[in-house]
């Protein structure tokens, strides 16, 4: 559960691999269609979250880019390619699916707009924070964050092109990368984040702390398993 000080009609939550009907490496809570589980086990497992939901998630195909929906637009079938969602209606639940890639809520202070991103490296680099914020429609001022379960800083190697991305128009996202003796990095996506929805004018955030691929017992982790579960990010108006 966020630990963040979002109104009282704004309702959120992050699923851990615990509580569902999967087994071996996609133990036990895995929602990925496209991880490679039975998909008998994905529906159930789904089925489990929704009853803990007002309504079925808008879910999304995610391609790690920066296309934010707005699900109140969305027939209750649809799945938009995006990798992010936000709603102004109450009931109407916005999602995504992650294991190491960051979840970010948003919401207002006012609480009439919500919004979820699946922000990996590629996302964030190319703006889709940016486009999140922006989607809510309100003044960033007034725009809560918080980040979910994501890799760590301690975790997260990368090369010269994911610093380069980060790097080249803010020179200042320099901080969130300690350099190692083999030409790589080690990368702060909190840090990288934090930087972003600043940028944006957004400065109520919250969380961060988390490590997907050290904390086995709770987290997937794509680096730490290749053929590895999803976690779910459900944000809504009640």
């Amino acid at each position: 559960m966020p630990e963040w000080p979002a109104p009282a009609n704004v309702r959120a939550f992050v699923t851990t691999r615990a509580g569902g009907v999967s087994g071996g490496e996609y133990a036990s809570l895995n929602l990925g269609a496209r991880s490679g589980d039975s998909a008998e086990n994905v529906a159930r497992n789904r089925a489990i979250v929704r009853e803990h939901l007002p309504a079925a998630p808008r879910w999304l195909a995610q391609v790690h880019g920066t296309a934010v929906v707005a699900v109140d637009e969305l027939a209750a079938s649809a799945v938009a390619t995006a990798d992010a969602a936000m709603a102004r209606t109450p009931g109407h639940v916005c999602a995504v699916l992650t294991a190491d890639c960051m979840p970010l809520l948003l919401a207002d202070a006012a609480g009439t707009c919500v919004a979820v991103a699946h922000a990996g490296w590629r996302g964030m680099a190319a703006g889709v924070i940016e486009n999140a914020v922006r989607a809510l429609g309100v003044a960033p001022g007034e725009v809560i964050a918080w980040l979910g379960p994501a890799i760590g800083p301690e975790a997260f190697e990368v090369g010269h092109d994911v610093h380069q991305a980060f790097t080249t128009d803010d020179p200042g996202a320099t901080q969130a990368f300690v350099p190692q003796r083999d030409g790589k990095f080690m990368a702060d996506l909190y840090a990288l984040a934090r930087r972003r929805l600043a940028r944006a004018g957004v400065v109520r955030v919250h969380g961060g702390g988390f490590c997907t691929q050290r904390d086995t017992a709770r987290f997937y982790s794509y680096r730490r398993e290749k053929r590895s579960g999803r976690m779910g990010a459900f944000i809504w108006i009640a």
